[in-house]
């Protein structure tokens, strides 16, 4: 197929794709998905090897916000059934993170439901961030806390975070359709104090909230032009009491085609299987690790994810291998770029060389976050599939096997530590 075999000279070059074609891949047919997702693993080889990165959640706060994402179960006026809680104390919060460390993972994600940080709120960040690195020597650590305002992300810098999340989610031109109490540029922002403060930048999107592919095609490009080092793919967990909770539009092989997508026009950066995997990917999910180079450990923030015996035994199952705490996830050269901005003073991922995949001259990017697994539904809830419209690109609803699904709600009226 020759736009395989086109996508996979780019790839191994780091030449962003035509947009044309980005959008081809996700117009295959279900006969030529293994071939797809064939060519995508090439590349994922080049840069990545065989390697598996895991990362793990812990969710310093959780519920009571005040934006109104659509997606969210923590969302203003939300009335999913699930864990409401202030701010964790340090001590609770690192040995949540002891638990995902225990299991493998080399990046703790620490996550607090807002608008955005205080100051307060980033000293307190800051003090956990210190607790966890004494108790678990070479642990990243990735904040994911918001909308920053200035100075904050060079405090989260200075408290030893080494990265920050904070998600695009979706296209410009449909983002107000999906959050009105903040805008696509506000992410964007954030992301961009991320770099200069020396962050290394960690941005995705939620895919299955209706969008087209055009509207795909438009985020992941955003996203390679913004130089993240790693791009979480949520896909959407629908769940009862939030504006999203009928959308069923995804299949494992559309799934499949995405991370494809976002692999081939982001071949050199960390592409994460983040939340809604265990839900859509399914029994799919070995075939997916062929694609993405990083998944979550365990829970998600408010839903349940896969066992994390079961992520080991997948990953060893699917002739692949952990990542080691004293193995580099990133390419070298991204790496050096990175030491070259963060030397100075420019931001992890305004790399000069190399953008996400890019030659020199192209000079794209790829990065930002938001929430990682887009919330819950209740216990073994099954939403129904939506009554409007089907929109150009997005799989029949009659498609999207809701019957095969089981999204559970993650220790609401429990004593479970958060992400036990």
């Amino acid at each position: 197929m020759d736009l395989l075999n086109t996508l996979v000279e780019k790839g191994l070059r780091r030449e962003l794709p035509t947009r044309e074609e980005a959008l081809a891949v996700l117009a295959t047919s279900d006969d030529d998905l293994l071939d797809v997702v064939a060519a995508a693993g090439k590349v994922r080889r080049q840069w990545f090897g065989r390697r598996v990165k895991l990362n793990y959640l812990v969710n310093l706060k959780s519920g009571l916000c005040p934006e109104d994402c659509s997606y969210c179960s923590q969302r203003l006026g939300s009335t999913a059934g699930i864990l409401k809680y202030t701010w964790l104390k340090p001590d609770e919060a690192s040995a949540a993170a002891a638990a995902g460390v225990a299991g493998g993972a080399k990046r703790v994600c620490l996550v607090a439901s807002g608008r955005g940080p205080t100051d307060r709120d980033v000293e307190r960040v800051g003090k956990t961030i210190e607790a966890i690195k004494e108790q678990n020597e070479g642990v990243e650590v990735c904040a994911c806390l918001g909308l920053l305002s200035d100075g904050q992300a060079e405090r989260l810098k200075e408290a030893g975070a080494d990265a920050y999340n904070h998600n695009l989610n979706t296209s410009e031109g449909t983002y107000g359709e999906i959050t009105t109490t903040h805008t696509y540029a506000d992410r964007v922002d954030t992301v961009e104090k991320a770099h200069a403060a020396g962050l290394s930048a960690c941005s995705g999107l939620i895919a299955g909230m209706g969008e087209t592919d055009e509207d795909l095609v438009d985020v992941v490009f955003a996203l390679r032009e913004l130089d993240s080092d790693s791009v979480p793919v949520n896909f959407l967990i629908p769940f009862e009491g939030t504006p999203l909770g009928k959308e069923w539009n995804l299949t494992p092989q559309r799934c499949l085609r995405i991370l494809a997508m976002v692999r081939f026009v982001c071949p050199d950066v960390e592409v994460r299987i983040a939340g809604g995997r265990e839900v859509h990917l399914r029994t799919m999910q070995p075939l997916a690790l062929h694609i993405a180079n990083s998944i979550f450990l365990g829970d998600y923030l408010t839903s349940e994810g896969q066992a994390g015996k079961t992520d080991l035994e997948m990953i060893a199952d699917a002739g692949f291998e952990v990542e080691g705490a004293g193995t580099t996830t990133l390419p070298q050269h991204r790496v050096d770029a990175l030491a070259a901005a963060g030397a100075a003073g420019g931001g992890c991922g305004s790399h000069a060389s190399a953008g996400c995949g890019s030659q020199a001259s192209a000079g794209g990017g790829c990065g930002s976050h938001a929430e990682e697994g887009g919330g819950c539904g209740p216990c073994g809830g099954h939403a129904q599939a939506p009554a409007a419209a089907t929109p150009a690109g997005v799989p029949a609803a009659s498609d999207a096997r809701t019957d095969l699904v089981a999204v559970r709600r993650r220790g609401a009226g429990t004593d479970l530590a958060p992400n036990a």
